[in-house]
């Protein structure tokens, strides 16, 4: 079934997504103008379609995770000139990788719900249910696409936010400045939330063929995510936060998967801390987990060995936490991959990663000797799994809520401890700022949507971190296994400057397209 909802998908984007020759003029208005013409299966393709995103390489492979790469959780695992660049804040690293690609796939996704958003509400033919669920999704992947560029792009000064199309700008405007200040898309993002989450089912009235589309509370997780952005500039947000994320946990919908590593297994696609991911298969999907791993999979299956993890992130997780194994691979341990037993850094002893770690969160997929093909895309160009990706898990929740606790000074431990205890951790009394901080390092590494970096950003925290250098093994071998491990240093230290930096530079070409599109200051 979820296969079926995939090629759909597939067909669709050839269809109804053309490139664009002018800022966010992508047929604008075009298609679907016969939606008041459309029986309700044909109207739920057009559902189908805003889904497009998820299965390009620019978002939910390497993309924004070039930016993520940032961060003092990861490495660059392979020589790349531009990804090196982007890593030292030098602009024109953005303009090459495929994170560029962000820009304009999210203004397609805002042009097509804008599409249907001015639609739906003539469209007649359509059944009360299937017109509500066509508008929410609207809503919804509107807000998402607007969320997905805003905190990366916008701030309060001195940039602004990034360009707001609405289904009620004109052809003849569509190329809009930007708005002073960032606050104007979360205030958007909000309020579409809103009203898709009024529009939406919750996920457990969904048919089963149909998982993977969107739901109330992933509405209003993305809500609280907004106002968690928001709040770095007007400290009041911290409400919000604690309403939206109040919304998710009193509606009794969700909870944790009681094994921290059990997430991240095919099995649980589908969980009660599942609120939003990537619908993924060995057809199509997020292709993240073909992205990490060890360059040229060992000549088994070709991963590509892009991001690695730092010994920085390593030895933050406490001794006893059990996300630590589950997350990282680190010199002996053992792994199945393909049918083949790898003793990582051992047999086979030579590894891409220049920290001599790498990521185990999404390798279950790759274990079975006859997984390609069958969990896992035989084709390792597009290397994606049955796994699906998460966007928005349960612990973000409560980790947001505990955040907007502790930064109004209240007692967090709660929502907090409850994260921890399923890690194997003892709880907390009277959280500090930092343990929150390093809970979401530990629980959300080499996740989409929950970034190092901007947390890092957000918090004011981002220039001493970057100035210290970051680190790896190297693995001294003898007879008997590993002799030795020695810590190296496998990045200097960078100079961040938060006047510039904490936001990247906008794709040139997008630029280029328009005539009132600015670029940030300082690129």
């Amino acid at each position: 079934m979820k296969k079926n909802i995939i090629i759909i998908i597939l067909v669709l984007i050839g269809m109804n997504f053309s490139s664009c020759k002018k800022f966010l003029e992508f047929e604008p208005y075009g298609q679907p103008n016969q939606l008041s013409n459309l029986t309700d299966d044909q109207a739920m393709q057009a559902v189908y379609s805003l889904f497009y995103w998820q299965y390009r390489e620019g978002t939910m492979g390497r993309g924004f995770m070039w930016f993520e790469n940032c961060s003092d959780n990861l490495i660059t695992g392979r020589s790349q000139a531009e990804a090196q660049n982007i890593k030292n804040f030098i602009d024109n690293g953005s303009n090459s990788r495929d994170v560029r690609d962000n820009w304009p796939q999210m203004y397609q996704t805002i042009n097509y719900c804008n599409q249907l958003i001015k639609a739906a509400p003539t469209a007649d033919k359509l059944s009360p249910a299937v017109r509500n669920n066509v508008l929410g999704h609207a809503y919804f992947f509107r807000a998402f696409a607007y969320l997905w560029l805003a905190p990366w792009y916008g701030d309060n000064g001195p940039n602004g936010g990034i360009p707001i199309v609405t289904e009620n700008t004109t052809i003849d405007n569509i190329d809009v400045p930007r708005p002073e200040s960032v606050m104007a898309n979360y205030t958007m993002i909000i309020e579409d939330l809103e009203k898709a989450s009024e529009l939406l089912p919750y996920f457990d009235e969904i048919p089963s063929a149909e998982w993977g589309l969107m739901h109330k509370t992933a509405a209003w997780a993305l809500m609280a995510r907004a106002a968690l952005y928001a709040a770095q500039y007007d400290n009041t947000y911290y409400d919000k936060v604690i309403e939206y994320t109040d919304r998710v946990i009193n509606s009794g919908k969700h909870s944790l998967v009681p094994n921290y590593a059990d997430v991240f297994k095919i099995e649980n696609n589908w969980s009660r801390e599942y609120i939003m991911s990537v619908t993924s298969t060995e057809i199509d999907g997020a292709k993240l987990p073909g992205v990490i791993f060890q360059n040229g999979g060992f000549g088994i299956y070709n991963t590509w060995g892009y991001f690695q993890p730092t010994l920085e992130l390593y030895n933050a997780f406490e001794a006893e936490d059990t996300r630590r194994a589950a997350t990282i691979l680190a010199p002996g341990e053992k792994v199945q991959f393909v049918g083949n037993e790898i003793i990582w850094a051992v047999n086979p002893s030579s590894v891409s990663s220049p920290s001599a770690l790498t990521f185990r969160k999404y390798l279950e997929p790759f274990a079975a000797a006859d997984a390609v093909g069958t969990t896992v895309n035989p084709n390792s160009d597009n290397g994606t799994t049955d796994l699906n990706i998460p966007i928005v898990r349960y612990s973000d929740v409560l980790l947001m809520k505990a955040e907007a606790l502790i930064w109004q000074g209240k007692n967090g431990d709660e929502p907090l401890n409850r994260v921890r205890i399923r890690a194997g951790l003892t709880p907390k009394i009277n959280a500090t700022k930092a343990d929150l901080k390093n809970e979401r390092r530990c629980e959300f590494a080499l996740e989409f949507g929950v970034f190092r970096h901007l947390d890092l950003v957000r918090w004011g925290d981002a220039k001493d971190a970057y100035a210290q250098p970051l680190h790896g093994y190297k693995v001294n071998l003898g007879g008997n296994g590993i002799e030795s491990l020695e810590v190296i240093e496998v990045w200097p230290a960078r100079t961040f400057n938060p006047l510039v930096h904490h936001v990247f530079p906008i794709p040139a070409r997008e630029v280029a397209k328009s005539k009132n599109l600015t670029q940030n200051k300082g690129y």
